[in-house]
């Protein structure tokens, strides 16, 4: 892995765009191209209007390299705070050379700072290398659970329940 200086920014509001280009790009990355709605309006209102989420740069050499987009979640168990690393992408020519590896370092950080009792996430089946790296760091994949998820449609007729 190739040494690189890297540091890191709070996305403000006028980064809105930049942040929906990572989204767009990660999306073709997961091959979801046609599963993004976002708008830099739509971001604009969530993010930094209403503060629901957070995003975090990766910059070397002048460049954003990669983003991390994430929320507080809450954990019953511990009582406490966790962080929900939403989605974390590294630009594809930029890869191999730690920013990724950075850029979770830098939320296990925030979470330690915040005094969160956890970080966590999600990784699509498929996606083997980002799962090898995952593991590598450490990570411990969940066991015994599936993710479930109300959108659209199936949204609207469970809240008529």
């Amino acid at each position: 892995m190739e040494e690189t200086n890297v540091t890191f920014r709070v996305a403000g509001r006028e980064d809105a765009g930049l942040i929906l280009e990572f989204i767009k790009k990660l999306a073709d990355y997961e091959h979801m191209t046609e599963e993004v709605v976002a708008t830099e309006e739509l971001l604009t209102e969530w993010i930094f209007d209403k503060g629901k989420a957070e995003v975090l740069f990766a910059v070397a050499e002048g460049q954003e390299v990669g983003f991390a987009l994430f929320f507080h979640n809450f954990s019953t168990f511990l009582g406490r705070a966790g962080i929900y690393l939403e989605d974390l992408y590294v630009l594809e020519e930029k890869r191999g050379r730690g920013y990724g590896r950075a850029l979770l370092a830098q939320l296990a950080r925030i979470a330690t700072e915040r005094g969160c009792g956890r970080l966590e996430w999600s990784c699509l089946d498929w996606n083997e290398p980002s799962i090898e790296f995952y593991l590598s760091i450490g990570a411990e994949q969940l066991d015994g659970w599936s993710g479930y998820r109300l959108t659209g449609d199936t949204l609207r007729r469970a809240a008529e329940l």
